[in-house]
């Protein structure tokens, strides 16, 4: 559908979490019961759980605290940010615009129709439960890019034990995990130009309240930081965030990945597991021993232990 105006206006009205009826809907919106009814359609296909209560109207399964840009201004005076309520995706929306946007900027949407993870795979965005967004940095060296995940990885695995997450962990080199569960994915997108600069389209999606209904979509184990008790103001979390990745690519640049290379170990969620490594259609079976200066993978094989980059690259625990 073309018209996301209408729907946006009626997830705004039911995202208090109270029943609404359609005489109200239909006064507010100027639609008639009918077309109300395709519209609440359209909010379903987004991830939206829409409860009918006979007789009375509608209601979500559970209140949502909607992004907005002029809060998170308020947490975050500096740089720009734009809160998007659809888009392809986030990245996409910054690589699209990379010439002129600055290092620092972010974009961030309540809702992503072609969300994207690691080696093109789907990233389930149902609308305003969790958190999407991108942040664009021009790095001054293409050489810098080794370890960018893993530093990204970092600061945001501890911003997320600093708030109660303290079990967070990193699964190399880009996803966060929780008590054996998926909570949060990377996925950076980088160009370089002939003057040896790189763009790093950084994306970011992070479960708060992914709902079950929306969640038995995913191929894997998830979970949520809000069914940990952890209590998310998604405003405040998005400046803090944003501001924290800033301080990190800022002191990547400056110091290299030194400066990172000690953080990792606390937070290393496969240190001394069996692995498997799937690297193209080889199958590299070992046991992880952390990471190199450089950030790639130790995997011991034999008494042996030899180092893995990024790449198409792919590992699961056994």
């Amino acid at each position: 559908m073309k018209d996301v105006i209408i729907p946006i206006k009626l997830i705004s009205l039911l995202a208090d979490g109270n029943i609404h009826s359609p005489k109200e809907f239909t006064l507010i919106l100027g639609k008639t019961y009918i077309v109300l009814e395709q519209y609440i359609q359209v909010i379903r296909n987004w991830g939206l759980d829409v409860l009918i209560i006979p007789n009375k109207g509608y209601l979500l399964s559970t209140s949502l605290q909607l992004l907005n840009e002029s809060i998170i201004h308020t947490y975050l005076p500096e740089g720009q940010i734009k809160v998007l309520s659809i888009v392809d995706s986030t990245n996409q929306y910054f690589i699209k615009r990379i010439g002129t946007i600055q290092s620092g900027d972010a974009c961030l949407a309540e809702f992503q129709t072609k969300g994207r993870g690691q080696r093109g795979r789907t990233w389930i965005s149902p609308f305003g439960y969790n958190l999407y967004f991108s942040l664009y940095w021009h790095l001054k060296k293409s050489l810098m890019l080794r370890g960018l995940n893993l530093i990204i990885a970092i600061a945001i695995a501890e911003l997320l034990q600093n708030i109660g997450a303290i079990r967070v962990r990193i699964k190399w080199p880009n996803d966060l995990y929780l008590n054996n569960s998926k909570l949060a994915g990377i996925l950076v997108e980088t160009s370089s130009n002939a003057g040896g600069y790189s763009h790093a389209v950084i994306g970011v999606g992070i479960n708060l309240t992914m709902p079950e209904s929306v969640g038995i979509k995913i191929s894997q184990n998830w979970i949520n930081l809000n069914e940990t008790g952890i209590k998310i103001d998604r405003n405040m979390l998005a400046a803090t965030l944003i501001c924290t990745l800033r301080r990190a690519l800022q002191e990547f640049e400056e110091n290299g990945f030194a400066p990172f290379f000690n953080r990792w170990k606390p937070l290393d969620h496969l240190s001394d597991r069996q692995v498997i490594l799937l690297q193209g259609k080889q199958r590299i079976y070992g046991v992880a021993r952390g990471i190199n200066t450089k950030g790639a993978l130790l995997l011991e094989q034999k008494g042996k232990i030899q180092a893995y980059c990024f790449g198409e690259i792919s590992l699961y625990t056994l």
